[in-house]
């Protein structure tokens, strides 16, 4: 890398556009903590960022001529760290064991919490139990709870400090003040106040201690308040490890060497020493080292891994084939076409990670109240002394009351409520295939009433294939077929290259011919054709004196035979071949379908009809009820007429179409809707969908599709089917019931927690139990979004 040249990491614009980074952020201990770095960076000059708490990443728009080093800085400045993340082509290249080594802050976390609990145990017992409190037990307990309070807590001093050299104040310094002071107030009384006698002895409680003549001691306090502490915040990194393993998954994914061919000779290099224009070598079993089209050789390819799709694609030379999909057939040779951070697993990488670094419109509010909570929490709890002092309690009561809100009322859940669910969603989402580009998503799908569905490439499989062959009188469907097919072969049009190919297969399988419509009831399903592979022969006939006439037909010398394929009209006008009865009402037929018809002639007279169709996808028809299922009203849009859009409509179960359109009709057609009160969704694949897509309020893009669809849109679709649309927005309405939930209890928690703890209703004992377990329950509810399953699964 140059000296000018930015990182991989960094997406950088030209001409005065914004660069784009992301930072990983050490330190941040709680949602104020990000909260606060985010404040600092957005006060940048022209810097709009956002910081994900969860993830621990800062997402940073930097205008022309700021440098990232100064982002840094500022972040630094704060008191926190920030660092350029690794790149998925870094990542990949990092060793597996090394890649499996045991997180550091996990490790820290549970040997702290280990030996924390161990102590805090006896102490909690001896305070609760006054059968169990032999002579001096009080100092037994001190002794014990000592290297809970300095040592196990330590993590929280030590945040409370940084954040307040910097006149700050977050979650720990709510913890840190609160375990202080009861751990302070035992000190004083048992040295000062006359609890550190002989045969002094306590009861355990729920409530606030009553006035007793012995002031009472908070060791089993402050002991419980860490250790429960300790016990959420490890089991909030666990799970938010465990969160993010689908993305890391996904990044683990590829291959991680590659045998590759230069000069003739085979060597085997890392992934990341690949270069575009590279052959290298896929053997049976191996995965594909970078995207890239084939050269040699033909197998099946497994791409289950990352479009959820479990039936292998046959790949042979000429066809694209994407990294990380695993090579279940024969030997290829492949050349790369994309490496690095450009191939398809690094930008559904760099889209998923996007996604999880973003914040949904729901989770605003909770930054609000977590930026001012604190200090908000410190003012309620030093009124709650005075009050109560102020009632007349005792000093030990009003200060146990003080104690309790501010443990109660760390606000960590609802710092936690948002980002663990997308998290957990959208590597969920990545896994089978669905990309969501960002948190913002997740309400449009919950407003969506309606959903446009484009024809072609999605509903269909966007190729055209021989739907029917008729013949007329005595003539062979199968001669007629092999005719056209020889006289098609040096067309380039979409119709003769279908009528080509299905002519190469009936000839060259007397086992398995084309079969006419009607045979396995598909479009146009009639009983009225006849098998095509009988009589065509094996050897190809000779083809001269090739012509086209763009739009009507094509003519050439077949053998001896003077073939004509075209419109119906045009055969008639030109050739004089009219259609007999039979074959006119076959064209009637399959022109009401939809169906293109080609009329194939030689000697002077038609002799049969060749219909050739867009097919129907076979799960289009489940896709478009169970988006019925959903509250969704479908409707088709698309540039063909209209007769063949109500063929595919009524196949599938759309009522509403919207045919003849142009992809600038595409975008007022979407708008009219808009204009109608609806709120619309767009399924589409190709360019023309692209202006459509971004107008829409929420646009899905099939990722089988152009690149231009894809970036238009605000959910991709990896895999062709359209059954994606519908796991898509099942998952996206999930994850966003799921935030809401997390929401919800969140400040139910505290709205109501904070109350009972000023009226003395809930002991500091109980109020750090009950703090550490909400960010627990938020964390578990946000995981079972890991359960989520495909339509396709059911």
């Amino acid at each position: 890398m140059t000296a000018n040249a930015a990182p991989d990491n960094v997406a950088t614009s030209i001409a005065g556009a914004p660069t784009v980074l992301e930072l990983d952020i050490g330190g941040m201990t709680c949602a104020s903590c990000a909260a606060r770095v985010e404040k600092k960076l957005n006060r940048m000059p022209g810097v709009e960022a956002s910081v994900n708490y969860a993830t621990e990443q800062a997402r940073v728009s930097l205008p022309e001529g700021t440098d990232v080093a100064a982002a840094i800085a500022t972040v630094e400045a704060t008191g926190y760290t920030a660092t350029l993340p690794e790149t998925p082509a870094e990542r990949a290249a990092v060793d597996s064991d090394e890649a499996q080594a045991p997180d550091p802050e996990l490790v820290s976390l549970r040997q702290r919490l280990q030996i924390s609990a161990a102590l805090t145990v006896p102490v909690v017992v001896l305070s609760m139990i006054p059968a169990l409190q032999f002579t001096y037990w009080q100092w037994a307990a001190l002794a014990l709870a000592s290297p809970v309070v300095v040592w196990g807590a330590w993590p929280f001093h030590r945040a409370a400090f940084v954040n307040a050299r910097h006149g700050a104040t977050t979650m720990d310094t709510l913890i840190s003040i609160g375990v202080t002071a009861a751990y302070v107030y035992s000190l004083w009384a048992l040295f000062l106040g006359g609890a550190g006698i002989t045969g002094m002895t306590m009861t355990g409680s729920i409530l606030t201690h009553p006035d007793d003549a012995i002031p009472h001691i908070y060791l089993e306090t402050a002991a419980a308040v860490t250790t429960f502490v300790l016990l959420g915040r490890f089991l909030e990194a666990r799970a938010k490890r465990s969160s993010g393993e689908a993305l890391r998954a996904l990044l683990d994914m590829g291959a991680k060497d590659v045998a590759v061919l230069r000069g003739g000779v085979e060597q085997r290099i890392p992934v990341a020493d690949l270069q575009v224009g590279d052959e290298f070598l896929v053997r049976p079993g191996e995965k594909v080292a970078t995207d890239g089209t084939v050269v040699s050789g033909t197998s099946a390819i497994d791409a289950s891994m990352l479009t959820g799709e479990p039936v292998p694609v046959e790949v042979g030379p000429g066809d694209p084939v994407v990294g990380a999909t695993m090579n279940a057939g024969g030997r290829l040779v492949v050349v790369a076409t994309r490496v690095g951070a450009d191939t398809q697993l690094a930008q559904m990488a760099q889209l998923v990670s996007a996604a999880q670094a973003g914040k949904a419109p729901v989770q605003r509010l909770a930054d609000r109240v977590s930026a001012v909570f604190v200090p908000v929490v410190i003012a309620l709890s030093l009124l709650t002394l005075v009050a109560w002092l102020a009632l007349g309690n005792s000093p030990q009561a009003a200060f146990s009351a003080a104690v309790a809100v501010l443990i109660i009322a760390c606000p960590c859940a609802l710092g936690l409520a948002t980002p663990t669910a997308l998290l957990v969603g959208t590597g969920r989402g990545a896994q089978m295939g669905i990309l969501i580009r960002g948190p913002e998503v997740l309400e449009s799908t919950r407003r969506v009433d309606t959903i446009v569905l484009d024809k072609t490439g999605t509903l269909t499989s966007g190729q055209m294939q021989v739907a029917g062959v008729y013949a007329t009188g005595d003539s062979d469907p199968g001669l007629v077929l092999a005719l056209a097919g020889a006289v098609e072969e040096g067309s380039e049009h979409p119709v003769g290259e279908a009528i080509t190919a299905a002519a190469r297969l009936a000839g060259s399988s007397a086992e398995a011919p084309l079969r006419s419509v009607g045979t396995e009831g598909g479009p146009g399903d009639r009983g009225a054709g006849v098998g095509v592979g009988s009589g065509s022969g094996s050897g190809a006939p000779s083809v001269a004196g090739f012509r086209a006439t763009p739009g009507l037909g094509v003519q050439a010398l077949v053998g001896e035979r003077h073939v004509v394929a075209g419109r119906p009209e045009w055969l008639a006008d030109e050739w004089a071949m009219s259609l007999p009865a039979d074959l006119a009402e076959q064209v009637r037929v399959g022109q009401g379908l939809g169906q293109t018809v080609v009329v194939v002639g030689w000697d002077g007279a038609a002799r049969g009809v060749i219909e050739v169709a867009d097919t129907v996808k076979p799960t289009s028809a489940q896709a478009v009820g169970e988006l019925r299922g959903l509250g969704l009203s479908p409707v088709l849009l698309t540039g063909d007429n209209e007769r063949a859009a109500r063929a595919i409509a009524d196949e599938v179960g759309v009522a509403e179409v919207i045919a003849q359109v142009l992809p600038e009709g595409k975008v007022e057609a979407v708008r009219a809707l808009q204009a109608d009160g609806r709120v619309v969704a767009m399924v589409g694949d190709g360019v023309n969908d692209a202006a459509a897509l971004a107008t829409a309020d929420l646009g899905i893009a099939m990722g089988t599709g152009t690149d231009v669809a894809i970036a238009a849109a605000d959910l991709t679709l990896v895999r062709g089917d359209p059954r994606a649309a519908v796991d898509a927005i099942r998952l996206s309405r999930r994850t966003l019931r799921i935030i809401k939930g997390n929401l919800f209890w969140a400040f139910a928690y505290n709205v109501a927690a904070i109350p009972m703890a000023m009226l003395g209703l809930l002991n500091p004992f109980i109020a750090g139990a009950a703090m550490a377990f909400s960010s627990v329950f938020v964390v578990t509810n946000s995981l079972r979004l890991r359960r989520f399953r495909s339509i396709t699964e059911a």
